[in-house]
């Protein structure tokens, strides 16, 4: 008997490797990703400007990445001791505006490589409510904590996501493999059904993505936590963010669509590695623990012979200071 629908996804017509370069963009559940795709060693560049939740603040960061675009002194704004920009996450604002304007500097930096070097972008809209600044209408990518009346409230069209996507889909993302998908953090501030709205706008918009280009495809990381798990045990204490296990069972799920089994079998092998790199030894001057620390360098030159393009310099760094 079953008590949950477990939604089909069909493996990816093209699985994700190692030897290729990944740029995830999104919202903070595209971060949540592409942690594991990190962890995972697989070359992946994320959210080079930061965090983003509209479509809109995705298509504009990567147009400003392409074009290497970098803000000024006169995109700058102060506020609460900081220097930011509308365009740009708050963990790039600083009190020294020289600090700040090199850190978004580095950014578009990042941003621009990746868009030229990535194989597979991962894009994650979150919500299809824009807003815009009052005075200019230029939409912003994060409101920084200013007052409501700096800015004015729009819902996107499902038209308006597409027209913007199709111009990239046919200039810089046209010879680029897109995975879209929809986060599920609910954006309760919004309200319910203004959240139920925002989520079914994008996933027309991406429905209609889809089916007109075939280098795009959607992934339901959306459904999955709606309709499969379906449960609030698998959101985190904010009701908004779903829990650690949830995004757990999202990458389970992905694993098995975007990777080969023999993909599958070395990102165990991967985890292993690294989780003893991490693990404290109870006591780091033993014989046995020298022993543990050789066996894991042997596992690793085995694994740099077969996978070249694997980065384990910080793990072999780890194991070869107890030697």
């Amino acid at each position: 008997m079953e008590f949950r629908t477990v939604i089909p996804i069909a493996p990816f017509q093209h699985r994700i490797s190692h030897s290729e370069q990944i740029l995830s963009l999104g919202s903070c559940f595209a971060e949540n990703i592409a942690t594991r795709l990190a962890d995972a060693k697989f070359h992946i560049t994320a959210s080079p400007t930061g965090i983003l939740f509209n479509p809109e603040s995705i298509a504009l960061a990567i147009e400003r990445m392409t074009n290497r675009h970098y803000p000024t002194m006169t995109d700058l704004h102060y506020s609460n001791e900081k220097w930011f920009s509308y365009d740009f996450h708050s963990s790039f604002s600083h009190s020294d505006v020289t600090l700040t304007l090199e850190a978004m500097r580095q950014g578009v930096d990042r941003g621009a490589e990746a868009i030229t070097s990535a194989d597979t972008y991962i894009i994650t809209f979150g919500t299809a409510i824009v807003y815009r600044l009052a005075e200019s209408g230029h939409t912003v990518a994060n409101c920084h904590k200013q007052p409501q009346s700096h800015f004015t409230r729009q819902m996107l069209s499902v038209e308006e996501i597409v027209e913007q996507y199709k111009a990239l889909l046919e200039g810089v993302l046209k010879n680029k493999r897109v995975i879209f998908t929809v986060s599920p953090i609910r954006h309760l501030s919004e309200g319910l059904e203004e959240n139920s709205l925002s989520k079914a706008t994008l996933r027309v918009a991406i429905g209609e993505l889809t089916r007109q280009y075939p280098n795009t495809l959607y992934f339901p990381s959306f459904e999955i936590v709606n309709d499969e798990l379906r449960d609030y045990r698998f959101y985190a204490d904010d009701m908004t963010h779903p829990s650690p296990l949830a995004v757990d069972y999202i990458w389970e799920r992905f694993s098995e669509a975007a990777f080969t089994p023999a993909t599958r079998n070395l990102i165990e092998q991967i985890k292993r590695i690294t989780t003893a790199a991490a693990h404290r030894p109870f006591n780091p001057d033993s014989d046995s623990h020298r022993t543990f620390c050789r066996r894991q360098l042997d596992e690793i030159t085995k694994l740099e012979s077969q996978n070249a393009e694997i980065d384990f310099s910080a793990e072999k760094a780890t194991f070869t200071s107890y030697l």
